[in-house]
């Protein structure tokens, strides 16, 4: 058996691996790779196979994959390249024979209005057409998405968002590292497609409690129109299409599309996913 883990790299990407060796996969039949080899030079010191990658690259995917039985496909953080990114990976593995690939994917990518899912959906639907079997891994929200909001509550005692009442059922990328080895290393995944959150989905009230606890210091939420959000994000030295970006996502959250759990993240980690503040002082000590 072997596993190839693309991106890891990066934060998600490089936990899965850790799990992975933890969980008792032997380091030689883990493949990690990236665009920066360097920074997985103590994973080739472990025993781990590292090989550089890049998407544009076709001949590096397919040194990467070859001899590949599961590929873990983490999603690209360049948004607007993500398609043809992930098609890429796609189509390497379709040549090497790859036995099965794993997509970390968005909650509902091909029914919800997330300003994130149209990119996903179309992996998703490259995916389905190549005849490769496959596991769809919707990844929720991860915890650590907040906290730039938690550096700002440093500062300032507030957390700011037009998100309204919406809630968030967030947990760290650790627990859905940890969902994503049980899927690489373990049979009856194929073709499944699971939607993995949180156990409990918060409110900003709840993320400025969690602050305040973390912090030690007072810290309220203190909601805002999304114009008011968008200024303020302008002023703040955003751009206008960063600051349009994050807007969205606050009107998502306010619109519910980041509150649904079905504790299936859970069941496959065999545990209660990490609660907020647990993940929050986690972050914050990283």
């Amino acid at each position: 058996m072997s596993i190839v883990v693309t991106g890891a790299t990066g934060h998600l990407g490089r936990l899965v691996v850790e799990h992975l060796l933890a969980d008792g996969v032997p380091a030689d039949q883990v493949v990690a790779t990236g665009r920066r080899t360097e920074r997985l030079a103590d994973l080739a010191e472990r025993g781990v196979r590292v090989a550089a990658v890049d998407y544009a690259a076709p001949e590096t995917l397919d040194a990467a994959l070859a001899g590949a039985d599961t590929v873990l496909l983490v999603s690209s953080s360049e948004v607007g390249q993500r398609v043809a990114q992930h098609t890429a990976v796609i189509d390497a593995a379709v040549r090497a024979g790859v036995g099965r690939l794993v997509y970390t994917s968005a909650p509902k990518a091909d029914t919800s209005a997330l300003v994130l899912a149209p990119e996903h959906k179309a992996t998703e639907e490259v995916l389905r057409a190549s005849g490769l079997t496959f596991t769809i891994l919707r990844n929720g929200w991860y915890t650590e998405n907040y906290l730039g909001d938690l550096q700002q509550a440093r500062e300032t005692g507030e957390i700011v968002a037009a998100a309204g009442e919406g809630r968030v059922a967030s947990a760290p990328r650790d627990d859905f590292a940890a969902a994503a080895a049980v899927v690489l290393r373990t049979e009856g995944h194929d073709g499944a497609v699971y939607e993995l959150a949180g156990d409990h989905a918060w409110g900003y009230d709840e993320l400025a409690a969690a602050a305040t606890e973390v912090l030690g210091r007072p810290v309220v939420y203190r909601a805002v129109t999304s114009e008011e959000r968008h200024a303020g994000l302008v002023a703040a030295g955003l751009d206008e299409g960063t600051a349009g970006f994050v807007v969205a996502l606050d009107e998502n959250t306010r619109d519910g599309l980041l509150a649904e759990s079905d504790g299936t993240l859970a069941r496959l980690i065999g545990r209660p996913t990490t609660p907020l503040v647990d993940a929050l002082r986690a972050a914050l000590a990283a």
